[in-house]
């Protein structure tokens, strides 16, 4: 009996190390598995979105251009004006397209007829206000088929004092989520009548510039200015024009005027832009001009050019 029980125990010992064995072999497994699949999702060619039939109603130029594999990227020469005084940094473009999620509204992972084809424009600037940087990034979703708002637009600001954070949603209205370190300004949820975004301007003009509003319009800024500026963000009454090769926006009520200038031929780059607004507060306010001068444009599958040896690439776009 006792030779029994001790074979019992020895075998429930074994199914128990066994068990504990598969399972440890089951997690490593599943850990892996989604490591491949996170290293995937990082790596993935994030500018080869399908030609859906959204996409397919553009040209054969505009497809090879901008389903290539890579992104647009342009750099240029920068004159921000802050706190009433001009600002020496750079500024970079670039446009990939990607598959978007229109529920979720973010980037899809796999593909899916159901996902929308979206130009995206990521802006950013860096430059230096005495001892403490700027840096500003804002993001464009703006759908390939050019028949309705962006989809989603979004925008942070960092400086030493703190950051800032906006993000709009197109849905059956504009759904706007603020957060900023300034008590009047953050956390704030809040939803308008859509109407013309400026942020989605600068990705309809590479679609179809011809397709740009013009007359007397209702516009709302671009996030960068409305908080730079600090003031609401709404729409404002707007006069915008359309020449060859320049577009341009003026705000009667803000005092300020956006000019683009652009190549009026396909791919229809943008060559610079102008910004004329007050900059500074109270009587130390006067009117300046913001300016971007291109300095280099080149494609690349950026996402893929992460070593240190890649870092020529930036002396290329002449980027510090």
């Amino acid at each position: 009996m006792d030779i029994l029980k001790t074979l019992k125990k020895i075998i429930k010992a074994e199914i128990l190390f066994w068990l504990i064995v598969g399972l440890v072999l089951l997690i490593s497994s599943c850990k892996e598995q989604s490591a491949s699949k996170d290293l995937a999702v990082h790596s993935k060619d994030m500018s080869t979105a399908p030609i859906t039939s959204e996409a397919s109603q553009t040209s054969p130029e505009f497809n090879a251009y901008w389903y290539s594999g890579e992104a647009e990227i342009s750099s240029y020469k920068l004159e921000q004006a802050r706190y009433g005084e001009l600002r020496e940094g750079q500024a970079v473009l670039i446009y990939v397209t990607e598959d978007f999620l229109p529920n979720a509204q973010v980037k899809a992972d796999q593909q899916n007829s159901k996902n929308i084809s979206v130009l995206k424009l990521n802006a950013t600037k860096n430059f230096n206000t005495g001892i403490y940087p700027y840096s500003i990034m804002q993001s464009v979703f703006y759908p390939v088929s050019n028949n309705r708002h962006a989809i989603k637009v979004s925008s942070s600001i960092q400086e030493w004092c703190g950051h800032a954070y906006t993000q709009l949603n197109n849905r059956a209205e504009f759904e706007v989520m603020l957060h900023s370190y300034f008590e009047g300004e953050a956390d704030k949820t809040f939803k308008l009548k859509k109407a013309v975004l400026e942020n989605e301007l600068w990705t309809q003009l590479r679609i179809a510039p011809k397709s740009l509003p013009t007359g007397s319009l209702k516009v709302i800024p671009s996030f960068e200015f409305s908080r730079l500026k600090h003031i609401p963000i709404k729409a404002y009454k707007a006069e915008a024009t359309l020449n060859a090769g320049t577009y341009t926006i003026n705000y009667p009520d803000l005092n300020r005027r956006l000019s683009i200038t652009f190549n009026p031929d396909f791919p229809f780059d943008i060559l610079s832009w102008e910004e004329t607004f007050k900059s500074g507060f109270g009587s130390q306010a006067k009117e300046l001009t913001t300016k971007a001068t291109r300095l280099k444009t080149i494609k690349s599958s950026y996402w893929q050019k992460n070593s240190n040896k890649d870092e020529v690439l930036r002396e290329t776009l002449l980027l510090n």
